[in-house]
């Protein structure tokens, strides 16, 4: 039991013990109902109407009782007798406040001595909350420090897998090395069994059959386009830098033609590493100004499109001159039929391994792309195919083997969406996407000695790589 219960116990045991003597005494000393006083010479009956009686009582702010006692009515005849009652109840009440003032301090005391056991049961329940505490305390501590060491254990885990790991990549490390060295072994015992003109005799035949076989290649249909490769970042947004694809093998001559319009100079540098380190070997001044960016340099010679007109005009290099001028008949110029972009692309020249192209539009083919093989030296158109693809929604265009391939846009998420091949007669859409990097394609041609793409893409000189599709020609293919 808590100290303020024990308290509250002890309070109501006195009080208790207080009103049974008071039910079993007063009663007797006041003369309430019928009740007999003894004295020493005679027994005299007293009625509750002649009797002393007690009509309340109460406790006084010390813990007295009081008593309020009303006296009955005079009666001569019985006066001797009522003061003798009224005598003895004035002793026995004075004997009742004696044994109350007994009771009080008894209680008192019990009332201290709840106080201090109250006091002590407060001590020890500090105490007992102190011993929880403090063993909480201690067992967090306890707890702590093996957490604290297990944190500097945690890290060792990954450190023992890697352990694990590195054992076993040593293990096959040492199979490897092993491996290889008995191959290089084998290798080195293969080569002292030939001297060294024996082995160059091995690799030009080698080289020769390899030659043979590409030469018993047919023209190949585009399957993939990759890259692309970043060469150089220079110029305007818009222009056109090429190779010649009938050059020699030793001739890397790179030309360079920035911006599509009001401009006629060409800049000429003798490798791709020239090119990106920006030394020029050559600067030509056309006696023309070009429009657009779809020029194209094959066999020695830059053919491209006079600015404000359709005709196409043919300028040596070596010599400085135009060799040849034709106007494209029909052909739609000026930004009539360009593609997506604008800047006067609406005659695109370009070459294969076929040969020399035109690709342009006209009003008698309702804007749709017209495909036509020229000759290079008179520029004389050989043959053309009318399309049915719209050259206003075409981004750019280039030939190989013959096929037109056609891009969907010159900027992000650009595929090639269309192609014709002029050998069918016929023409199919294709689904090869391809990296638009720098987001604005204004030149996009193809180079068959290097089987790659040429772009310029927002002032960048790119190059995509191709995979083409060759099928070997057989003995009996004519």
């Amino acid at each position: 039991m808590s100290p303020p219960l024990l308290k509250l116990g002890a309070v109501l045991s006195t009080m208790a013990m207080i009103s049974n003597w008071m039910s079993q005494t007063l009663p007797s000393l006041v003369g309430l109902n019928t009740t007999r006083i003894t004295t020493s010479d005679t027994l005299t009956q007293i009625s509750p109407k002649e009797g002393w009686q007690v009509y309340s009582s109460a406790q006084d702010p010390d813990g007295r009782c009081i008593c309020t006692v009303v006296a009955p009515e005079q009666n001569l005849c019985s006066r001797d007798a009522k003061s003798r009652q009224l005598r003895q109840l004035l002793e026995k009440v004075q004997n009742m406040s004696q044994s109350i003032e007994v009771l009080n301090l008894r209680t008192q005391r019990d009332f201290q001595y709840v106080l201090k056991m109250e006091t002590q049961m407060k001590g020890l329940k500090a105490k007992f909350r102190q011993i929880e505490d403090d063993r909480k305390t201690l067992m967090t501590k306890h707890f702590q420090e093996l957490k604290e060491k297990m944190d500097e254990l945690l890290p060792l885990i990954p450190v023992l897998e890697q352990y694990k790991t590195d054992a076993k990549l040593i293990t096959q490390f040492k199979e490897e090395i092993r491996n290889l060295s008995t191959v290089l072994t084998g290798i080195q015992e293969e080569i002292g069994a030939y001297d060294y003109e024996e082995l160059h005799q091995r690799v030009i035949s080698l080289e020769t059959r390899l030659r043979d076989c590409m030469k018993k290649l047919t023209c190949g249909k585009l399957m993939k386009i990759t890259g692309p490769i970043t060469v150089k970042i220079s110029g305007t947004r818009f222009g056109a830098w090429m190779t010649d694809p009938l050059a020699s093998e030793k001739n890397n001559r790179v030309w360079y033609m920035d911006s599509y319009t009001n401009n006629k100079i060409v800049r000429e540098y003798k490798s791709i590493a020239d090119f990106v380190s920006g030394a020029e070997s050559r600067t030509y001044s056309l006696p023309f100004k070009w429009a657009g960016t779809n020029h194209v340099v094959y066999n020695g010679s830059l053919y491209f499109n006079k600015y404000q007109s359709n005709i196409i005009i043919k300028y040596s290099f070596d010599t400085g001159r135009v060799l040849a001028q034709r106007s494209l008949e029909y052909a739609g110029f000026h930004n009539v039929y360009p593609y997506t972009w604008g800047g006067f692309s609406d005659i695109d020249l370009m070459a294969d391994e076929i040969g020399l192209w035109a690709v342009y539009a006209t009003n008698q083919n309702a804007g749709n792309i017209v495909i036509s093989q020229l000759n290079q030296d008179t520029l004389e158109v050989l043959k053309s195919w009318s399309t049915g693809y719209p050259k206003r929604s075409a981004g750019e265009s280039f030939m190989i083997c013959g096929t037109l391939y056609v891009t969907n846009s010159h900027l992000t998420g650009a595929k090639v969406y269309y192609s014709y091949s002029t050998k069918t007669s016929t023409y199919e859409y294709t689904d090869i996407p391809f990296h638009n990097q720098y987001f604005h394609i204004s030149m996009l041609d193809y180079n068959a000695r290097d089987r790659a793409l040429y772009a310029w893409n927002n002032g960048h000189q790119v190059l995509f790589n191709v995979t083409l599709f060759h099928v070997i020609k057989t003995e009996d293919d004519t």
